[in-house]
């Protein structure tokens, strides 16, 4: 792990190791393509012939995205979610394959972090005004204790054969921190299924880059700082068969009686993240896992994250809090990304 006060004054290259890229074929050109899902915006940039037909692809994109919303959000009273989250105790459900493989994925990012991701959250994010039900002022320690009762990931049982996942009772799962990175990756595999094989996608500021541009350079994209106007070191990242994904602590918060408190919850004791950590970016080939591995090394913070990250070899940066300034802390492999 590197440690260094962000004080650089060039700009830094990352550059991920990669399989030879084919070149894009001639005359083809750049599409570009945006609209709203999950509560956010969502755009691709992709490279085919000038003569490609749009709308299919427009309906491609939008269509993977809206799969993931009914299956998924929280905020769709008729989602497949909110249908297990108000099903009754000690009942089975066949899920979606989508919804099935999302939360499979999230229980395993759970038991590799010791619970600092936990796709049960639900009810602690409402409790805290972060989810549909309208803040109702800070929950106060026995309500908390209530809700944390209530959650808890190994609560929930998966039987893959069956694709099907247990309702213990209570459970109210949240797949916000990870349901981005998997639209992320639904729409490049939609994309790739139609022969369109490079292309930039993002789905509220998280993206993956496949291929390369017409001109034969990469998806340059620039890593996000909590406050971009005062990054002295900007940091580009050439997404080559690579995702990327922040969380931060600047994103969405409120203020009560003086204190400032970020959606990012620790599931462990059901309290918003008070470490200093602004915001923890994560490089890894799947944007769903970049994205929860994002949220857990955040949660875990400034010295168990960087350490779990370099255990696991995750590609990590994390930005804390000093001050005005910000600290820069990197896993080893981040730092073997380092041109």
């Amino acid at each position: 792990m590197s440690l260094a006060a962000v004080a650089r004054p060039v700009r830094r290259v990352l550059v991920p190791a990669t399989v030879a890229l084919a070149p894009p074929p001639l005359g083809a050109g750049v599409h570009e393509f945006s609209g709203h899902t999950m509560g956010t915006t969502w755009s691709v940039r992709l490279v085919a012939s000038v003569t490609l037909s749009r709308e299919p692809v427009l309906r491609a994109i939008q269509g993977a995205l809206d799969e993931v919303v009914d299956q998924m959000s929280t905020w769709q009273p008729h989602s497949d979610l909110v249908r297990f989250n108000r099903a009754a105790p000690a009942t089975w459900h066949r899920l979606p394959e989508a919804f099935f493989e999302v939360l499979a994925c999230a229980r395993h990012v759970a038991r590799r972090s010791g619970g600092a991701f936990d796709p049960t959250t639900g009810a602690l994010v409402d409790a805290w005004g972060f989810g549909p039900a309208a803040r109702q002022g800070v929950p106060d320690d026995a309500g908390r204790r209530v809700v944390l009762e209530r959650a808890g990931w190994q609560r929930l049982e998966l039987d893959p054969a069956r694709r099907a996942a247990r309702q213990a009772g209570g459970l109210a799962l949240d797949l916000s921190a990870i349901a981005k990175g998997f639209g992320v990756d639904r729409v490049a595999r939609r994309l790739a299924a139609l022969g369109l094989d490079s292309h930039l996608v993002e789905v509220g500021g998280e993206l993956r880059g496949s291929g390369v541009k017409p001109d034969g350079r990469p998806w340059w994209v620039q890593l996000e700082h909590p406050d971009a106007a005062a990054d002295p070191a900007p940091t580009l990242l050439a997404l080559h068969d690579r995702s990327v994904a922040t969380s931060g602590d600047y994103r969405r918060w409120f203020e009560h009686d003086g204190a400032r408190y970020s959606h990012t919850i620790d599931p462990r004791d059901g309290r918003p993240i008070r470490h200093g950590v602004a915001s923890v970016t994560v490089i890894h080939p799947e944007c769903m896992l970049a994205d929860a591995w994002s949220t857990a090394l955040n949660v875990l913070g400034p010295e168990a994250g960087p350490a779990l990250a370099n255990r696991l070899g995750l590609a990590a940066r994390f930005l804390v809090r000093s001050g005005t300034l910000f600290e820069e802390r990197t896993s080893m492999a981040f730092d073997d990304l380092l041109q």
